[in-house]
């Protein structure tokens, strides 16, 4: 007997609908006969044309909502489209398109998918956990919605962000999709366009703050750890205040971290590595400037510091003097007052700055980094400046969306006469100058954090201490390889990010075990374990 109401279930399900693909045999025991044109395709079949329909749409948003669709009706599918072509759909589900997507989330809106909690259920978290129909969750990406990308506050509207990071999971990590969950803490906002916009999904009020909203995140966290001991929970596009107050909160008691603050560290301090393999010498040697003070510049600034003071037996306050922050007031400097704490660890004895050019003439830096989503701010001025003091400039302009990059790409090596050492937030296509092409790559998250998600859920760790993030860095950098290097290029090609993933989450499953972080026994081949764990889109 044939149920063709589960049948129709079936196929309406994402996670267990397989379209055209099913079997004779399966439409007839599923009651499905009919329901689906005749032919039986395979997954590959399936495949190719999605990507030749997806091919069809001259935009990227475009690109990005066909996915969305694709991705609510059959996830095997969805995912074998984008693991078989990770380079070119990477930028369509991610940055810098998502940006995009977040801002037209409300006017697009057409199923929900995550869970999504506000103010207003503060009290009944653990109850609300329990409608989620997933037993087994290992990873969460969770939201507030406050500083998304460098679009600012986005609201309800930054879902769009915790689904585009655990595709990712999935994509570059094999973390099965029915393991990863996206939420969104919907407290309001405080962007006047969407509070006055009648189609605006989330609570059109102002933000709550405060003991009330450090309340609802405490019970977030706690409820999700019963419901799901082992889950891993990555804070994502909170904003400065909360980012470091919470991680600061949870990351010695919980399996947790920030990937604005941690993984963009990690992912810049590979790059540092891999300038070094061109100009030699060693991390301690050089001297950093951040356009920015937020999250993404002490994130990278503390991790680059305890790198330093990992390998030269010197204190962190030591190594952090290699860094230097610069904010809308001017360099940050010792005697500036009402600093932050998380900007007080950079606060050395210099000269104030008022311009960042002036900040470059008075420290001479080997680097600079973009994180303050300030377009153009690497213009001829400050990139000719550091290419007059630098043999080979450490250019790194890692906002995004592209609309916020310090620099192009283009600009980078134009300005420095081809000498720039450049890696970006979001692509850009190769560049030829004078001769010479150049193959500049993404300094994207996605070459670590999915890793790092493998690695400590694999080994059910209990927290994620700094070591782990050295260990992703150095491992990703010994991946660059010096045809790599030649081309300009810091990082290596997405299209390996699978055998990449393996490589980072077995060298962060290693120090786990070295540390006696980990939850289980060492498996005797590590590699093949962690090989096995990975999914892969198939029916």
């Amino acid at each position: 007997m044939t149920c063709s109401r589960c049948g129709q279930d079936i196929l309406r399900n994402p996670l267990q609908n397989r379209g055209s693909a099913f079997t004779e045999e399966e439409r007839d025991q599923m009651g499905i006969r009919g329901l689906l044109p005749s032919r039986v395709e395979t997954l590959e079949e399936q495949a190719r044309r999605s990507v030749a329909f997806m091919r069809t749409f001259p935009l990227p948003i475009q690109r990005y909502f066909y996915l969305d669709a694709l991705h609510n009706t059959n996830e095997t599918l969805f995912f074998k489209v984008v693991c078989d072509n990770i380079e070119e759909v990477m930028p369509i589900i991610y940055t810098p398109t998502v940006g995009e997507a977040c801002q037209k989330f409300s006017h697009n809106f057409l199923q929900a998918r995550g869970l999504f909690i506000s103010i207003k259920d503060k009290g009944q978290i653990l109850k609300i956990l329990d409608n989620v129909k997933q037993d087994d969750v290992e990873v969460i990406v969770v939201t507030d919605g406050q500083r998304i990308l460098g679009l600012g506050d986005q609201g309800v509207n930054g879902m769009g962000i915790p689904v585009g990071k655990l595709a990712l999971y999935t994509a570059c990590a094999g973390v099965a999709p029915e393991k990863t969950l996206p939420v969104m803490i919907d407290v309001g906002t405080n962007n006047p366009a969407y509070l006055a916009d009648p189609l605006y999904m989330g609570l059109r009020q102002e933000r709550v703050a405060g003991a009330c909203y450090d309340e609802l995140i405490d019970e977030f966290m706690m409820a999700a750890r019963k419901r799901w001991p082992n889950v891993l929970i990555q804070f994502e596009d909170f904003g400065n205040a909360n980012a470091f107050r919470l991680l600061g909160r949870w990351k010695d008691k919980s399996l947790c971290f920030n990937d604005d603050i941690q993984g963009t560290a990690c992912v810049a301090l590979t790059g540092f590595y891999s300038a070094l393999r061109v100009t030699g010498g060693k991390l301690a040697d050089q001297r950093v400037l951040f356009l920015g003070a937020g999250e993404a510049a002490t994130g990278i600034a503390n991790l680059i510091a305890e790198a330093i003071a990992d390998e030269e037996g010197i204190s962190i306050e030591e190594a952090r003097t290699r860094c230097f922050l610069f904010d809308s007031k001017g360099l940050v400097v010792a005697q500036r007052t009402g600093l932050s704490a998380h900007k007080r660890q950079f606060a050395h004895d210099a000269q104030p700055a008022e311009s960042f050019l002036q900040a470059i003439q008075q420290l001479r830096p080997t680097a600079i980094v973009g994180v303050a989503a300030q377009q153009n701010a690497f213009n001829s001025m400050v990139i000719g400046e550091m290419s007059a003091i630098n043999e080979r400039p450490i250019v790194f302009a890692l906002s995004n969306p592209t609309s916020k990059a310090e620099c192009t790409a283009e600009m980078a090596y134009q300005f420095s006469d081809g000498r720039a050492l450049f890696a970006s937030g979001s692509p850009f296509d190769t560049v030829n100058y004078n001769g010479q092409t150049f193959v500049p790559r993404q300094g994207n998250n996605s070459y670590v954090f999915p890793a790092l998600g493998r690695a400590a859920t694999f080994v059910k760790a209990k927290t994620m201490p700094t070591g782990m993030f050295l260990a992703a860095a150095r491992k990703l950098a010994e991946l660059v390889s010096e045809d790599d290097l030649k081309r300009g290029s810091l990082y290596p090609s997405l299209n390996d990010i699978r055998p990449i993933s393996e490589a980072i989450a077995v060298a962060v499953a290693e120090y786990a075990f070295e540390k006696g972080l980990a939850g289980i026994e060492k498996p005797q081949d590590l590699h093949a374990a962690i090989k096995a764990s990975m999914y892969t889109p198939a029916y």
